[in-house]
């Protein structure tokens, strides 16, 4: 029971991480862009659809991994 406990929590630590990281650095990158350039909301809306697609792309291999 303790194991499966302790193995819930590190995948849902990992997949915090897996969709935290990315946007957060797409998400603060675009927008320093988007300051720099004038162009806002311009690079933080392609920043936050980047790291939508690249967390959906990590969460669903590490879920595959798991399933097999």
């Amino acid at each position: 029971m303790k194991n499966n406990l302790g193995s819930a929590l590190n995948l849902a630590w990992e997949l915090g991480y897996t969709i935290a990281l990315p946007i957060v650095i797409l998400g603060f990158g675009g927008a320093m862009l988007d300051k720099k350039l004038g162009t806002s909301p311009l690079f933080l809306l392609i920043g936050i659809a980047l790291s939508i697609i690249i967390s959906g792309v990590a969460v669903y291999r590490k879920v595959k991994t798991i399933n097999t």
